[in-house]
């Protein structure tokens, strides 16, 4: 991806839904529900604290994190859907 999120912005990917169950049955896209797995595809530099000093983004690119419900500014690259936060808005990072 040709796309660098400025400060302490991170650019993800989310995670497709479930179509299907378990027992084979597709789901309608009203329930499907939202998708609050991403993997995180660009990172910025960081934002600027009160003392002046670089404070870094708390994830890497390839880190599969929990976003919140709502929020995220869409991007479109490449004819795909990626979704910009706030390094404070990503709820948590899943470790393997």
């Amino acid at each position: 991806i040709r796309f660098l999120p400025l400060f302490d912005r991170v650019l993800v990917e989310r995670l497709t839904a479930e179509t299907v169950t378990k027992g084979g049955i597709m789901l309608p896209e009203k329930s499907q529900g939202k998708v609050l797995q991403a993997t995180v595809m660009a990172v910025g530099p960081g934002s600027v604290n009160q003392k002046g000093n670089l404070q870094p983004v708390s994830v890497k690119v390839g880190e599969k994190v929990l976003l919140p419900e709502y929020g995220g500014t869409k991007v479109v690259l490449d004819d795909k859907d990626y979704y910009l936060f706030r390094d404070a808005d990503i709820l948590g990072k899943y470790t393997e």
